[in-house]
């Protein structure tokens, strides 16, 4: 596979190397960022409004001392369709003095086995309301 000498390609190719599959729908993370947390607030109000794609979640990201806006889109990792994301996502995020942070996905996605718990294990931890993993 080939992949573009800039940060989405270099992060594609990472995730190539160590085994997720590129061909298959993922969810992808991309990171706004506001230094006001009034401003994370009406661009989470705007999107959650425009009924976006995907699932959005506002935290305070204390290592960049700023509020973090995550959108969650489940997608091919295309290089074209992640890029064109993130400059729509970095426009959206400017309208409310924001600006786009990149995109990441955690390694285990759905469909995965190899971190499946033991079905006999008796300590699962099933999230609920406040679960922040």
């Amino acid at each position: 596979m080939h992949f573009p000498e800039d940060d989405n390609g270099q992060m594609l190719k990472a995730m190539h190397e160590s085994g997720i599959d590129l061909t298959k729908p993922l969810d992808v993370d991309f990171f706004l960022v506001f230094d006001d947390r009034r401003d994370a607030e009406s661009a989470l109000e705007d999107l959650t409004a425009q009924a976006t794609e995907g699932e959005v979640e506002l935290n305070f990201n204390e290592e960049l001392d700023k509020w973090e806006l995550i959108v969650c889109i489940n997608m091919l990792p295309e290089y074209d369709a992640l890029v064109a994301k993130e400059v729509e996502l970095n426009t959206f995020a400017g309208q409310f003095d924001g600006q786009s942070d990149g995109w990441g996905v955690m390694q285990h996605q759905e469909g995965d086995d190899e971190f499946m718990d033991d079905e006999d294990d008796d300590h699962d931890h099933h999230c609920g309301p406040g679960c922040n993993h």
